[in-house]
């Protein structure tokens, strides 16, 4: 008992030791060098609060975070799609959806937008602190970060997705942490279980989970750990049972799919491979840092983790087939480059914590303060607003991606024809919505299927729609303006039709 308290003793003074070594060494820096690498942490924040919110579909998503947040649980059918109300509605996101409306309940979307851009970039920090914590030079952290984060950037918008990467990056942070196996798992268990229901993407916790822990068996094997990853494997395990750990159980698997294969037909970029036009700008930062992390790792006499390598080499051939899966890729290889940048050194101090976390909290603070929200001038919100003065109720027929933003401003009174959940909408569905973009299916066939109370359209994506109002006598223009280098107009009745359940004037 003696010896065991003398060595505890021992190892505590070590750790002071070693913390006061690093505030020593933090100090001496050259003052520039210190100031800048404190600085990269608050600059990805101010960086992500100052660019504009452009995801179509965040909108649906907080309205029905409200409806959830009023229930008290997930909406059991469908109150927003005309022609499947009161169809059975699956809870993808449920939870995220209802912590974001509460958010933006509470302090707008300023609010919102810090709050999100801290989830996601918690998902970097949360995976460097631990390579920090671990020895790895606050230098080859901050390169890191620096460039995965611009790998990443594109991704960047509020959305539920910002919680899966805070998820991801903190299990990443245990397997670096090297956790015992019962701390591991008490630890990684309510984070996958969360994950799942703030964001449907816990799959990839299965795939980066099981990888590692296949690396550390065959360390195990070949003799060099002297314990297997029990930890890692049974968190593998439980992220498997933790995708049927929702509202909807096994049949988000269906859900899942269903979202895929409409994606895909729609035409989705994010779906394909990183080679396709679409994705070649995002795509070249990404094979640029593969390529540089592996001529670090070459300089360095292969200084890599082989658990580490093969988690970011499984999500590197993910992201290489579909660069949707480009964020996790990126939050898997900081861990990657902090360890082939540069060499082990002391634990970071308290001088060094503070020096980061200050001009954090400066950002977080003042930007929102000084840069109100902005929202992508692609978004039809001037347009829908118009639309709302004027007290029209019913459907609304809008281009597919503008659903997002005519339900947020309009529900209860009004529904769409179309939005972006892709899951909503069977193929026949979306068949004919690319019948109408071509000119396939006419305007007289569109005010059967909806009996519109308006139209919000893009006069490019949608042309013939549009072209087809504007000749037509039953129909005036009452907005058009430029977003974004598109023309987005709203065209409502000229005479009040007969009310019908799903369209009326007031």
């Amino acid at each position: 008992m003696a010896k065991a308290a003398a060595i505890r003793r021992g190892q505590a003074g070590a750790d002071r030791q070693m913390i006061e070594q690093s505030d020593g060494a933090f100090q001496a820096r050259p003052a520039r060098a210190r100031l800048l690498m404190a600085l990269v942490p608050a600059g990805m924040l101010l960086t992500l609060l100052l660019r504009a919110v452009w995801d179509v579909d965040i909108f649906w998503q907080l309205k029905l975070g409200e409806l959830i947040v009023d229930r008290g649980g997930p909406v059991p059918t469908e109150p927003f799609a005309a022609l499947h109300a009161g169809e059975p509605l699956p809870a993808v996101a449920w939870a995220g959806q209802a912590v974001m409306a509460s958010v933006r309940r509470i302090g707008g979307w300023d609010l919102l937008r810090l709050f999100d851009a801290l989830c996601w970039l918690g998902g970097f920090w949360s995976v460097a602190a631990a390579c920090r914590w671990k020895g790895a030079s606050l230098q080859a952290v901050t390169i890191a970060l620096a460039l995965v984060f611009v790998a990443a950037l594109p991704t960047a918008s509020v959305r539920p997705q910002s919680f899966a990467c805070l998820c991801f990056g903190l299990l990443l942070a245990l397997q670096r942490l090297d956790l015992r196996p019962l701390p591991m798992v008490a630890l990684g268990l309510p984070v996958l279980v969360a994950w799942q229901n703030l964001h449907p993407s816990v799959s990839v916790a299965v795939a980066a989970l099981n990888l590692a822990a296949g690396a550390g068996w065959y360390r195990r094997m070949r003799g060099r750990a002297s314990s297997g990853p029990w930890g890692l494997s049974a968190l593998g395990l439980l992220a498997v049972a933790a995708m049927f750990a929702t509202p909807d159980g096994a049949s988000i698997l269906a859900t899942s799919a269903a979202n895929a294969q409409a994606s895909i037909a729609i035409g989705a970029s994010e779906w394909f491979p990183i080679w396709i036009p679409a994705n070649h700008a995002n795509g070249l930062p990404v094979l640029a840092i593969t390529l540089l992390t592996l001529w670090l790792i070459v300089r360095r006499g292969g200084r890599v983790d082989l658990g580490e390598a093969a988690v970011a080499l499984g999500l590197t051939i993910m992201t290489l087939m579909a660069y949707r899966f480009v964020l996790f890729w990126a939050v898997a290889m900081v861990p990657v480059i902090a360890r082939a940048a540069g060499s082990e050194g002391v634990r970071p101090g308290r001088s060094e914590w503070l020096a980061v976390l200050a001009p954090l909290v400066l950002v977080a603070v003042a930007a929102p303060l000084l840069a109100p929200t902005r929202f992508a001038p692609t978004l039809p919100i001037a347009a829908v607003e118009h639309l709302r003065k004027t007290g029209v109720r019913g459907t609304i027929y809008g281009d597919f991606p503008f659903g997002g933003v005519i339900i947020d401003t309009g529900y209860p009174d009004w529904k769409v024809a179309y939005d972006g959940r892709y899951y909503r909408y069977a193929r026949q569905e979306w068949q004919y919505n690319g019948g109408i973009e071509n000119g396939i299916v006419p305007l007289v066939d569109v005010v059967r299927k909806w009996n519109p109370a308006a139209f919000v359209l893009d006069e490019d994506h949608n042309a013939p729609l549009a072209e087809a109002l504007s000749r037509s006598r039953a129909w005036q223009r009452i907005y058009a303006g430029e977003g974004g280098g598109r023309r987005i107009v709203v065209y409502v009745p000229r005479i009040i039709r007969r009310a019908s359940p799903g369209s009326a004037l007031r």
